[in-house]
């Protein structure tokens, strides 16, 4: 297949720091769009994946999951945009879609194996795909997203994983006006779920282990902060929550938020992969027909409905813009959550 040579930034090794290398990109198919990649944002995927910390890594990699740009070529086939059009990938370029979840707009659970932007098995090219941090991307159509016109490109970026991440758990939990969610965790994904469940007209309470954070919490839209070391804070809202959404990216005891769930409350996990510690003891749950859960991403369908819920109302990411070349210090500075919230990689950084 013919291909063509993309500037990217990338590494060949769970130690080697980020460098600029090339990788090839496939020409445009009948059903393809290629995209200018105008902002990437900076996920913690990237880092784990680009440090192997989940053990499933292919090296070389390019991360970047977050994608913004502009359409720049259209296959002959392809209707969904044209050339110029603002168009966005997320962590989805192919599944099956011929299995019962792809069947249902549920790609990111497709039962044959969904194609990861990068790291996922490359049907075209053979070897694995590789993400946002690079010049271009060139993606089915039926796998790129339109963005709204009135939202900042940028701070959009985000939305393509943090957002969509806890959008879907706000949904299919049926969280609406008058619902009471709380939101574990302020970073990439916590600061999203505070703006969407206050979107969707949700009662939103942070929980957080640190005190600084109520202001940032409140100036995001959020309700109420409760310190979730705190034992008498935490009985102030025994029984409370209809659904929690814990965003914490490592092992930590969910087991003290279960007693601020109401009857037939989910806490749903997002950003933790592993088994719990300490072990979750099941009598409040068995008391309380509560669960625990967790949720991936979202499909196509789903993340279209969130971009287009963001247009509407204006929601987009808290974002800090570096350059490609400054990827390794925005990971340290990640691994510090020193970054309010989310880092975004201007692209045209890396045409200098």
């Amino acid at each position: 297949m013919e291909t063509t040579n993309v500037k990217a930034f990338g590494t060949d090794s769970t130690t080697a720091p980020l460098k600029e290398m090339n990788i090839e990109r496939r020409v445009v198919l009948p059903k393809d769009i290629e995209i200018e990649i105008l902002y990437c944002g900076v996920c913690h995927s990237d880092l784990h994946t680009a440090r192997n910390d989940w053990g499933w890594t292919s090296y070389p990699v390019v991360p970047g999951h977050e994608i913004v740009g502009k359409v720049t070529k259209v296959g002959s086939e392809a209707s969904k945009l044209k050339v110029g059009d603002f168009a966005a990938v997320g962590c989805l370029v192919d599944s099956c879609r011929t299995c019962s979840s792809c069947k249902q707009d549920l790609e990111q659970y497709c039962l044959n194996g969904w194609v990861g932007t990068y790291g996922g098995q490359d049907k075209h090219l053979g070897g694995f795909t590789h993400g946002g941090y690079s010049e271009k991307i060139v993606v089915d159509e039926d796998f790129v997203l339109k963005v709204p016109a009135n939202l900042d490109l940028a701070a959009v970026a985000p939305l393509l994983c943090a957002g969509i991440t806890t959008w879907s758990p706000l949904r299919h939990w049926n969280v609406t006006k008058g619902s009471k969610v709380a939101v574990v965790g302020l970073g990439g994904l916590g600061h999203m779920a505070i703006k969407l469940a206050k979107g969707l007209g949700a009662e939103v309470t942070l929980f957080s282990r640190t005190p600084g954070k109520e202001k940032d919490a409140l100036s995001l839209g959020a309700d109420a902060v409760i310190i979730s070391t705190d034992d008498a804070q935490m009985a102030s809202v025994a029984g409370k929550f209809d659904v929690i959404i814990d965003t914490v990216p490592y092992v930590h005891d969910i087991n003290p938020y279960i007693s601020t769930l109401a009857i037939s409350g989910t806490h749903v996990i997002v950003g933790y992969l592993g088994g719990l510690e300490p072990i979750l003891n099941t009598v409040p749950l068995i008391l309380g027909r509560k669960s625990v859960a967790a949720s991936l991403i979202g499909g196509i369908a789903e993340t279209q409905e969130m971009l287009d819920f963001c247009g509407k109302h204006n929601i987009v990411s808290e974002i800090e813009i570096i350059k490609m070349q400054e990827i390794n210090e925005a990971y340290e500075r990640m691994l510090k959550s020193d970054v309010k919230y989310r880092f975004v990689i201007d692209m045209a950084s890396l045409k200098k």
